[in-house]
């Protein structure tokens, strides 16, 4: 079982900075890719950012790519979303997501995930 608890949402103006952070307990943390995805109101979640379990790896939306920025620190148990020039567009509830297996990374980034976190809210006004 993991357990996953994100952080450093909230509100903020268009083109300004966030950190999202995501703290994970139980199984090995190092054996799964991890990602962030987003939901927006009355929109499927869709995939933002993933990581693979090295750290050298990572694929981006095609919406935020060159905005943010996916990181991992195993000694940690955390993985983070940097999210630069934020847009009002990029208001959603963001969910992170670990999965495990034998292609944890190209499972992830079609959007399949093991555990999921509760969600964190980041609303960008213009």
């Amino acid at each position: 079982q993991v357990q996953l608890v994100e952080s450093g949402g909230g509100l903020v103006q268009a083109e300004a900075s966030l950190r999202l952070s995501c703290a994970a307990s139980g199984r090995t943390f190092s054996r799964a890719a991890l990602g962030w995805f987003r939901q927006a109101p009355g929109t499927e979640r869709e995939f933002v950012a993933g990581i693979n379990r090295s750290g050298d790896s990572t694929k981006y939306a095609s919406a935020v790519e060159g905005r943010f920025t996916i990181s991992r620190d195993n000694a940690k148990n955390t993985v983070y979303l940097q999210m630069n020039s934020l847009k009002p567009e990029d208001t959603a509830v963001y969910y992170c997501a670990a999965k495990f297996g034998f292609t944890p990374f190209t499972d992830l980034t079609r959007g399949l995930s093991d555990y999921w976190g509760q969600g964190t809210q980041v609303i960008v006004s213009s």
